[in-house]
């Protein structure tokens, strides 16, 4: 892309933290500088940061006796006070207003609490105000948490419309073998339908929930959805303006790991459909000839004589998962009956759609 007018920064809680768990004031001075630089560019910023468990963990120490919940409650309603408060003085600075948006994962089960989000955002960004987002982590329980800030951040890459998310990590991208290990490169490109599986690790990082395979599962996903990603190192000198600003083949010898956009755009609401699937109130099993009639090069809906049978209670217009005969889900989407009308209706000819083409994310 040439130039980009929104991008999604999601700022990791390694790049924001010292090793031993402070606050690292200087990289956050540092990262709102390139912010307001790409902002001076003509490139709206939403800015995605974590940050908080960590700073409230500085701020009132570790000799707590607290389970994990409540431990992690205490820290994030300490720390998010202490995060915002810093963002605000440092934009400040630059004459430009930040605004904090907390959420949690509830607020995207909800069509109507999803676009009153956008709403708010997109209002903010109109009126010049840089919006920091993170999980309200005080108010959340471990069901109800994102996998991490990288999952939220994906939401809101495809929520806004974003052209890019970058996703700031302590290295340089995704490599071909352990990081740590002599001769493992940074993989550079990474197109659509490729696979990545026997180079992404599972370990987390220090201070934060998730680790690489969730930022990779989470960037193809993205990606998929027309948004391009890049993964990068948040603590290299000026990375934002390296990677978004200037020519583009400047922009491409950069060290990171660019995931690219699928040409293909789905609707907002197939946007958010995508990521709904946590809140799925039930599965619909469907035979063999349904699942190839959706993986066709035709717009199909699910029909009843494409289900083979109903697993869960669900009402109209709730999201359920859609399996294929060996179990694999093959795609999410919003169902036009309820349960026990689906049901009944399984495996019949005629009848309307169960699922309509319109209102189904297909995973295929």
């Amino acid at each position: 892309m040439e130039t980009y007018k929104r991008v999604a920064v999601k700022v990791g809680s390694n790049v924001l933290t010292r090793g031993d768990g402070t606050l690292d004031v200087t990289r956050m001075s540092a990262l709102t500088d390139q912010m307001v630089a790409l902002r001076r560019s003509g490139i709206e910023v939403i800015l995605i940061s974590s940050g908080a468990v960590a700073s409230g963990r500085s701020e009132l120490g570790t000799g707590l006796k607290l389970d994990d919940v409540s431990s992690r409650q205490l820290y994030s309603a300490v720390g998010q006070a202490k995060l915002i408060n810093r963002y605000y003085d440092l934009f400040r600075g630059y004459g430009i207003a930040c605004g904090q948006v907390l959420t949690t994962k509830d607020n995207f089960g909800s069509r109507n609490l999803y676009l009153n989000q956008k709403n708010c955002i997109s209002t903010m960004l109109a009126a010049g105000v840089v919006p920091i987002i993170n999980e309200n982590d005080a108010v959340s329980v471990t069901e109800l948490m994102f996998t991490d800030n990288d999952e939220l951040s994906g939401l809101i890459a495809t929520m806004m419309d974003a052209e890019a998310l970058v996703i700031l990590s302590n290295i340089d991208g995704i490599y071909d073998g352990d990081p740590s290990q002599p001769g493992s490169k940074v993989i550079r490109r990474v197109e659509p339908q490729t696979s990545l599986e026997g180079y992404v690790q599972s370990g987390k990082s220090q201070f934060g929930r998730g680790g690489m395979l969730t930022k990779s599962n989470i960037a193809r996903k993205v990606a998929a959805e027309g948004v391009e990603v890049i993964i990068a190192n948040g603590k290299r000198d000026d990375i934002l303006p390296s990677l978004l600003l200037g020519p583009a083949r400047e922009r491409e010898a950069m060290v990171c790991t660019r995931f690219v956009p699928n040409e293909k755009t789905p609707s907002s609401v197939k946007r958010w459909i995508a990521h709904s699937e946590s809140f799925a109130k039930g599965i619909l099993h469907l035979n063999a000839g349904a699942v190839e009639a959706l993986s066709g090069p035709q717009a199909t809906s699910l029909l009843p004589v494409g289900i083979v049978s109903v697993e869960g209670a669900f009402g109209e217009g709730d999201i359920v998962r859609l399996a294929a005969p060996d179990g694999r889900q093959v795609g999410v989407g919003l169902v036009t009956a309820d349960s026990e009308t689906v049901a009944a209706s399984a495996g019949k000819h005629g009848g309307r759609p169960v699922v309509h083409y319109d209102y189904m994310y297909l995973d295929l």
